[in-house]
């Protein structure tokens, strides 16, 4: 089968890419607006971009033509804390997605608690093992709705020491994150193999 992709309508496009590309990892994301009310709500148009310095990258779509809040407040305050969601808080995760007015707090809305970030205003979720503080460093608008990309830099990592490998990274099977497949489907991290690369040249 073969699909041009100018001949799908936005939805159907939509759905054909997000059943594409797996699995997406989730950037679970707070902020504050400008009076300091806090939102929270995952993503999975997310990546890694750069380390140096650390970079992710976040894409915001629109709804209904309007701005979510978690791209509002970026715009606002230009700071973010930026987890990976473990199996174990998934459900959590997914109540935060809920379309709900401005103003509503998502961490009460999934019975989340908080904690004080050190270098930006967003709190972090109590209990996610990985939590990324970070400041906007560039803000795009792509497409016809157009999505809100933002690029986000760590100035701070939070790692439990419970998912932590031997090295001090983290470990993918104790991390156990929660990865998007298509629709209402999810992975996680915890199911792995190893493939060895092939030596370098000269090495």
């Amino acid at each position: 089968m073969q699909i041009v992709a100018s001949s799908l309508a936005a939805a159907d496009a939509y759905r054909l890419l997000i059943a594409c590309v797996v699995p997406r990892p989730i950037a679970w994301v707070s902020t504050v607006d400008a009076l300091g009310r806090a939102n929270l709500a995952p993503f999975s148009f997310f990546a890694g971009i750069t380390a140096t310095p650390p970079t992710v990258l976040i894409s915001v779509g629109r709804s209904r033509g309007r701005r979510k809040d978690t791209a509002l407040n970026l715009l606002e305050t230009g700071e973010a804390v930026v987890h990976i969601p473990p199996q174990r808080l998934a459900e959590a995760m997914v109540a935060t997605s809920a379309d709900v007015p401005h103003g509503v707090d998502e961490f009460d809305l999934a019975h989340l608690a908080k904690l004080p970030s050190v270098d930006v205003r967003p709190p972090r979720i109590d209990g996610a093992p990985l939590a990324m503080e970070a400041r906007v460093s560039q803000h795009l608008e792509v497409g016809d709705g157009p999505a809100d990309v933002f690029l986000l830099r760590i100035v701070r990592f939070h790692l439990s020491d419970d998912v932590l490998d031997a090295d001090g990274r983290p470990d993918p099977v104790k991390l156990d994150a929660t990865g998007r497949l298509g629709g209402e489907t999810y992975c996680a991290s915890s199911a792995v193999r190893v493939i060895a690369r092939a030596p370098r040249p000269g090495a």
